[in-house]
């Protein structure tokens, strides 16, 4: 049987959600403050997988302005009950101290392109909720419960209460099912059930270096729930040295032939600080149903990087370099921050891609900042800018991005007197007080007239930016900077508190509120194979 390397989904693909309707499966995964909301993945044989559709598409869905850094849309779970697909998120308002405000829907559709329904609201006495389908045709709905009252443990269990899609709302009791294990920080429930027992899978151990996923059953939906005999089915919290780390949330699939599969997500660290610039990622793991009806991973509880799947992956793509020009639109690579107003911030009218300034690079309300996902360790990026910034308080550019609190911003503005200038912005590790710093070199002028070309180079830890005027070549500009501050570990609150990971796109500022535009022609991004990348030699993708 062909061999999958890990992860399936490369770069911010957290939390996935696996489904298959016949001879198709679909993941979904998190988004957070990035919108459109909720990333969906088909493929044909768990090898290869495509974008098609981000669902969260309207206001009426959710609006995310104001939705702090890592909040936003969390944990969505997708399923199917023989007619209609459904899909269960969070929009997470806060998460910093001992309150939550998570709110939790339901949409749904006939096809997974849509049309997707307008919410339905369903609680918010906590997050990561999920849909289970029971063969007699109800539904059931879950989450993990939040008490702000039990601090260090305020996650109580799993809720399960009974959904009605008649009359769009839960009815009858809710029940704390399931309290969890020892390891504590119980979330990311599924259902499902097989030869008259009821499983739920759980993440367990919080996002960090400690996840896992913890599986227990019941004969009984309500309960009391047995521990899986290793407790753990998937982690890497024991394995410190595994090329998969912070594996946890997960979900199961069956192929049509019998066979068994756990999708989880992963975090790959580079250098000796850990730092997972990719973000959490999705990996898959073959599973197998012992002679005691309970689930194992094939190798064990910890992930493999290679995996047995019915298909083989075509790795052509992931190493293309994507010339991204905008006569058709803007590419279905690209998301933005937070707005279900898009034309507030951009528009491809005319072919170019023209951001509209709004607020500063950071703002959790309405920014001009479209980005895509870093997918590999090491790239080359490029954008050609046209900008005419009347003062200091305007400035675009290219940017390298994780949160308000991450970020390297090469940027065009001017000075008071109007003259064009060229700078850098950095915000590093600055949790909690965001310091803005201007790493230098000092500002140097460029002139009014023309377009800038604006590039950055990252090898591994190493980030470096490039500038030319028309007609010139590419030369270096400012500092080489640590390319791993745009990650978890060094995002507000660090590894426990930051969810998403790292983008590479364009941004405009203008903070004068008069909407300045600036013009970017075509972005590039270049996968590149260094020696200094841990999981993406090239001996290792020639094999």
């Amino acid at each position: 049987m062909p061999q999958v390397r890990n992860p399936i989904l490369p770069g911010f693909n957290p939390d996935p959600s696996i489904l298959r309707v016949g001879e198709d499966y679909y993941i979904a995964t998190s988004t957070f403050e990035w919108w459109p909301g909720v990333q969906i993945y088909h493929s044909k044989d768990l090898a290869n997988w495509e974008l098609i559709v981000r669902p969260l598409t309207r206001k009426s869905q959710a609006d995310l302005r104001g939705d702090p850094d890592s909040c936003g849309i969390w944990a969505p779970c997708l399923t199917h009950d023989g007619d209609t697909f459904w899909l269960v998120y969070t929009d997470v308002k806060r998460k910093d101290g001992s309150f939550k405000d998570t709110h939790n829907y339901i949409v749904h559709a006939p096809a997974i392109e849509g049309p997707w329904s307008d919410p339905v609201y369903a609680n918010s006495s906590g997050f990561d909720p999920s849909l289970f389908h029971d063969e007699d045709g109800r539904k059931w709905f879950s989450n993990m419960m939040w008490d702000h009252r039990r601090r260090p443990h305020l996650f109580t269990g799993i809720g399960l209460q009974e959904f009605d899609p008649k009359a769009g709302k839960l009815v009858g009791p809710r029940k704390n099912i399931f309290p969890g294990s020892d390891l504590a920080f119980v979330e990311g429930p599924h259902m499902y059930k097989r030869n008259g027992w009821y499983y739920l899978l759980t993440a367990e151990g919080g996002t960090g270096y400690g996840h896992a996923c913890t599986l227990a059953r019941s004969r009984d939906l309500w309960g009391p729930y047995e521990l899986h005999p290793q407790k753990h089915i998937i982690s890497s919290k024991d394995a410190p040295l595994a090329a998969l780390q912070r594996a946890g949330h997960g979900d199961i699939v069956d192929t049509p032939d019998g066979k068994t599969y756990i999708v989880h997500l992963t975090g790959r660290p580079v250098g000796q600080k850990r730092r997972c610039v990719l973000g959490r990622e999705t990996a898959i793991q073959e599973a197998y149903w012992g002679d005691d009806d309970w689930l194992y991973v094939k190798d064990g509880p910890v992930p493999s990087l290679y995996v047995d799947v019915p298909g083989t992956r075509d790795d052509t793509d992931y190493w293309s370099e994507k010339k991204y020009t905008f006569e058709n639109g803007l590419h279905k690579d690209f998301q933005w921050l937070r707005t279900p107003e898009p034309e507030r911030i951009f528009s491809t009218e005319g072919g170019a891609l023209t951001l509209f300034g709004r607020e500063s690079i950071g703002s959790w309300f309405e920014q001009a900042l479209v980005a895509r996902r870093q997918t590999h360790f090491s790239f080359d990026a490029e954008t050609t800018i046209s900008y005419s910034p009347d003062d200091e308080r305007q400035f675009a550019g290219l940017t390298v991005y994780y949160c308000r609190y991450n970020f390297f911003y090469l940027a065009v503005t001017a000075h008071a007197d109007g003259q064009r200038e060229l700078f850098i912005m950095s915000s590093e590790a600055s949790w909690p007080l965001g310091k803005l710093e201007i790493p230098g070199p000092p500002a140097i002028q460029i002139p009014n007239d023309g377009k800038v070309r604006l590039a950055v180079t990252v090898r591994g830890q190493a980030l470096q930016f490039w500038y030319a005027l028309e007609g010139k070549e590419l030369e270096k500009f400012g500092p080489v900077f640590d390319a791993t501050i745009v990650s978890d570990e060094c995002g507000g609150h660090q590894v426990d508190g930051s969810f998403t990971g790292s983008f590479v796109g364009v941004a405009a500022s203008d903070c004068n509120g008069t909407a300045k535009s600036a013009a970017f022609d075509y972005i590039t991004y270049r996968p590149v194979e260094h020696e200094s990348d841990r999981y993406e030699p090239r001996r290792e993708r020639l094999d």
